[in-house]
């Protein structure tokens, strides 16, 4: 028996093309279903369709396993891509350069490196060792969970591309200018002393050659790690949204979170900073916050504060960040999403 398992086991990594081939196209046929099939499970239930309880049943049955087989899709993938940019290489692409076209080069590179807030300190530590300016070094921490591949993918599969284009323009430019505002302070004193005296290191990495079966083992292992960590929220966060797809009434919503509230958009930073979720998290609640007449900039910026300000990254940061330097970095960041929140609600 294990002399057939073994092989049937091993086969993606000896015929990665056909592999790859067969897996997109059973991917595509069954995220074609989903809205077909989330109307037969609602119907097969004894609820109204029309009803709230049927609205919200109908939300959770589609968006569930349509927010998992993007998340998978895509991060089976970007593990692939992201074997070219380990920490070791992100270190040595970063150090040595110039200060505004490296806050440029930081932030971009945030959108392909898997890195989130829980490995904030040993990369913010890799950095300061490897000689990456401080200023960079922030660019690099506010744009790598705030702009990632898992955000832009669920932006564009719910929203459509001009969403995921404009949030993607909006976070980069949050990192590059608050990470240069924060360069431009000199604040390295702020730093933890035991941080500030450690000795410097080479930031130079040679690569090893990979095939492409070890890095379709790559992204099954993003996927294992990173699907199987987040699945939790994104189940909670489908259910807030249904919730709110199904009983919160439009005119509430509007007049909560509309253009004609000013204080919405502070409102929403506020409430996002205490929340403990991710991209995947957030999305499925964004979408249904929309869809009730919330103002794309007041949720927009609700939305960045939950993943670029929330309260466990700070508390993870304080280890080798003084507060002074915590609070000037959560100060610029946040008036960087007010000011987003602000603008698009005013043009849009």
């Amino acid at each position: 028996m294990n002399t057939i398992a073994a092989p049937l086991k091993n086969w993606p990594t000896r015929q990665p093309v056909l592999f790859l081939i067969l897996a997109a196209v059973a991917w595509l046929l069954l995220y074609n279903l989903l809205n077909a099939g989330s109307e037969a499970l609602v119907a097969a239930l004894p609820v109204d369709r029309d009803s709230h309880l049927g609205g919200a049943l109908q939300f959770f049955f589609y968006d569930t396993p349509k927010v998992l087989m993007l998340l998978t899709g895509v991060v089976f993938v970007m593990g692939m891509i992201n074997s070219y940019f380990t920490p070791e290489r992100t270190r040595a692409m970063l150090a040595g350069r110039s200060e505004g076209v490296a806050n440029v080069m930081a932030a971009s590179l945030g959108i392909v490196t898997p890195f989130c807030s829980c490995s904030a300190v040993p990369l913010f530590i890799g950095f300061v060792q490897a000689g990456v300016p401080l200023g960079v070094t922030f660019s690099f921490l506010i744009s790598a969970p705030m702009v990632n591949e898992v955000a832009l993918t669920l932006l564009f599969g719910m929203f459509g591309w001009k969403v995921a284009l404009l949030y993607l323009s909006l976070g980069l430019s949050v990192a590059i200018v608050a990470g240069w505002i924060i360069g431009r302070l000199k604040m390295e004193a702020h730093l933890e002393d035991w941080v500030r005296d450690m000795p410097k290191t080479s930031a130079d990495f040679d690569a090893g050659a990979m095939t492409l079966g070890d890095r379709i083992e790559g992204g099954v292992d993003s996927v294992r790690q990173i699907v199987g960590k987040v699945w939790p929220y994104i189940l909670g966060g489908i259910a807030v949204g249904a919730l709110i797809h199904g009983y919160v009434p439009e005119d509430f919503m509007a007049s909560f979170m509309g253009k004609e509230a000013w204080w919405s958009v502070p409102l929403a930073v506020i409430m996002g900073v205490p929340m403990y979720t991710n991209a995947a998290g957030v999305i499925p609640i964004v979408q249904a916050l929309l869809a009730k007449g919330a103002a794309l900039g007041t949720v927009l910026a609700f939305m960045m504060s939950v993943i670029a300000l929330s309260l466990p990254e700070m508390i993870i940061l304080r280890k080798v960040l003084k507060v002074r330097l915590i609070a000037t970095f959560a100060g610029v960041v946040a008036t960087g999403i007010l000011l987003v929140g602000f603008v698009f609600n005013a043009v849009l």
